[in-house]
This record gives C-alpha cells, structure tokens and sequence, in this order.
C-alpha cells in the first residue's frame, strides 16, 4: 500500500475513533441525573399506634383444696375455675413446675383436662389433679404449681391461673394448697 493510502486510512482510523468518542460522550451526558422540582418533605403529620390482643386468662372462683386420699392413695387436688368469655375446655392448657412462677411449666404427663375436670355451671370448673400423676414432682416438702392457660386460635396464651400445692411429709398429711392469682 502507498503511503498516501495509508495516511488517509489512517486519517479515517482516527476521524472514526473521535466520532464514537463524541457518542459515547453525548449518550453519558444525556443519562446524567437532572434536578427536579420535586419535595420530599412534607408539612403534614400522621399519628398512629397499634395494641397487642390480649388473651383473657381462667380466674379461679374459690380456694383450691389438698384432698389426702387413704393413707395417700388418691391424694389430688381440686382447683376450682372459670373460663373467659368466648373460649371452650379444648381451648384451656395446664402445665406444672416445682420451683414457682417463672420457672420452667410442662404438660402433666397422663393428666386429661377433659377427663378430669366436671362443669359446675355457669362456665365454672372443678379439675382433679390427682398426686400419683405428678410422680417425683411432689417430694418431700417440695411444693407444686399448676397453671391453667387459656389459648387464642393464634397460639397466644394468657396469663395463667395458678395454684400451688405441698402434699406433705408422710401419706399426704399435711398437704396444703392455695391460690397464687385470683
């Protein structure tokens, strides 16, 4: 090739080159961000505030009692309660714990709320918790506490209605139980 061709081939090479630099250089100068008149504040206010629902918890009706069998066979506990408005027997769960409030509460193992527990009417309940069911739990001196649960379709729970019971030294004499919530 002559040089003449060359450097005009050159030339081109190098107008080509110049012309896509000044595209790119439009086309990113195009699509830089512009300033609007837009207002991202605003004078006017907006107040709100929301509640949790509150699951109504069983109340108990009266003082529960320490029943001491014979000579400690039967020994059970009778609590007497009464469901919240709205809520059935199914919707009731009772768990024990021997330290107290706050402590770690478990199903009663082979304990029926439905098998053990008569209406007395009115939406008020007697359950049964009979002593051989709560094996080691009741020790010597050891004290025990059951707390009825009422639970929402949600899976909240209430606050619970609770007891404690102490089945004594010897064949449940001297057993005792109270009422821990109203």
């Amino acid at each position: 090739m002559s040089n003449r061709r060359q450097s005009l081939f050159r030339n081109r090479r190098v107008q080509a080159l110049i012309a896509a630099l000044a595209l790119v250089m439009l086309v990113l100068g195009l699509s830089g961000v512009r300033s609007t008149m837009a207002a991202w504040t605003d004078s006017e206010r907006a107040n709100g505030s929301f509640t949790a629902a509150k699951v109504p918890a069983p109340t108990l009706t009266k003082s529960c009692e320490y029943s001491p069998g014979v000579l400690g066979l039967g020994a059970k506990i009778e609590v007497y309660w009464k469901l919240p408005a709205g809520y059935q027997l199914s919707d009731v769960v009772v768990e024990a714990s021997t330290s107290g409030l706050g402590s770690v509460l478990a199903p009663i193992t082979g304990f029926s709320l439905t098998g053990n527990t008569t209406s007395t009417g009115g939406g008020t309940y007697t359950t049964d918790v009979p002593v051989n069911l709560l094996g080691g739990l009741l020790g010597l001196g050891s004290e025990l506490e059951i707390a009825f649960f009422a639970k929402h379709a949600s899976g909240w729970r209430s606050q619970p209605a609770a007891v404690a019971s102490n089945a004594g030294l010897l064949a449940g004499l001297g057993g005792t139980c109270r009422n821990l919530t109203a």
